[in-house]
């Protein structure tokens, strides 16, 4: 298999078919951003070459006796099994709805089992679609879309250099919802700074309250030295939220949430994992939260942030 650098996936896209169509991003601007950085260049597509030699290798584990034994005694599942394909980068879903189309067929030729296929997006990249076309996109198998919008705070998104506003974020994803294309939202829990948490929350809160998202992963910020981030703090252009505080803005963030929607925390980037289903399970996550408020020290999830490997 052909894969650039470290590849990024969503927790639950854990049992997906992982197939390299792009490597980096193509905005590449986020303040906080340093996942890519390991790589040599912005952005790249794949070769078709490569992607098509890819699914045939996927293909051939199938069939190929050997294959089939390594899979079971690394308890993978078998291609024929397989339901779901991820496409990774950054943000593969800019790429041209021909080639996306092309790609799901692909797909559909050398792993008939695949039944849909997500990535990762940004919402100018949504932008880029006619509703045309993502009606084909969704026909053709596109489907579970993650969007790291990070907050719905307005001051926040143009400071980090998100390159869209929650105006953009409410009328793409509603294009998304007329589509059929369902999608999940990453927040990013401490990203409006000190002192503003709870209002980026609320702002978050209002934002998804307009939309249909099947999950909001909430993910706390780390700040890395070779972050741009970073250099604005130590200029004393922004200051970073206290741990704590991130937990206070993710309980207003639950708060003021009137979606059904799966909230969870399961990333590494939180200290404490939990999840849940909303609204059925809000005032169970409320009690989880305020038991950490209560009881967890500053000092002790500041170690953890601290000792944080690099994401």
């Amino acid at each position: 298999m052909h894969y650039t650098g470290t590849i990024w996936r969503p927790p639950y896209e854990a049992a997906s078919l992982l197939l390299e169509v792009t490597a980096g991003c193509t905005h590449h601007k986020c303040k906080f951003c340093t996942l890519y950085h390991d790589l040599p260049f912005q952005f790249r597509m794949s070769p078709l070459s490569d992607i098509e030699s890819d699914l045939q290798e996927a293909q051939l584990a199938s069939t190929d006796p050997v294959s089939m034994l390594t899979a079971r005694l690394q308890g993978l599942p078998r291609p024929e099994r397989i339901q779901r394909g991820f496409l990774t980068g950054a943000n593969p879903f800019v790429l041209k709805f021909d080639r996306l189309m092309t790609i799901a067929g692909l797909v559909r030729q050398y792993i008939p089992s695949v039944a849909t296929i997500g990535c990762f997006a940004r919402i100018t990249d949504i932008t880029g679609k006619s509703d045309g076309e993502l009606t084909a996109l969704r026909e053709a198998g596109f489907d579970g879309l993650t969007i790291g919008i990070e907050t719905g705070d307005d001051e926040a998104l143009r400071f980090m250099n998100k390159g869209c506003t929650a105006s953009d974020i409410v009328r793409q994803c509603q294009r998304l919802d007329q589509a059929g294309i369902h999608y999940s939202f990453f927040y990013l829990v401490g990203i409006s700074g000190a002192g503003r948490g709870e209002a980026g929350a609320i702002a978050t809160a209002q934002v998804c309250n307009q939309l249909h998202p099947t999950l909001i992963g909430v993910n706390m910020l780390t700040v890395y030295p070779d972050s741009e981030l970073y250099q604005e703090i130590q200029c004393g252009h922004w200051t970073e939220e206290g741990e704590l505080e991130k937990y206070k803005e993710i309980r207003t963030l639950l708060d003021h949430l009137e979606i059904p929607v799966q909230f969870a925390a399961l990333g590494a980037s939180n200290a404490f994992r939990f999840q849940g289903t909303l609204p059925q399970d809000t005032e169970a996550l409320r009690d989880t939260l305020d038991q950490i408020i209560e009881t967890v020290q500053e000092e002790d999830l500041r170690e953890y942030r601290v000792h944080l490997r690099h994401l």
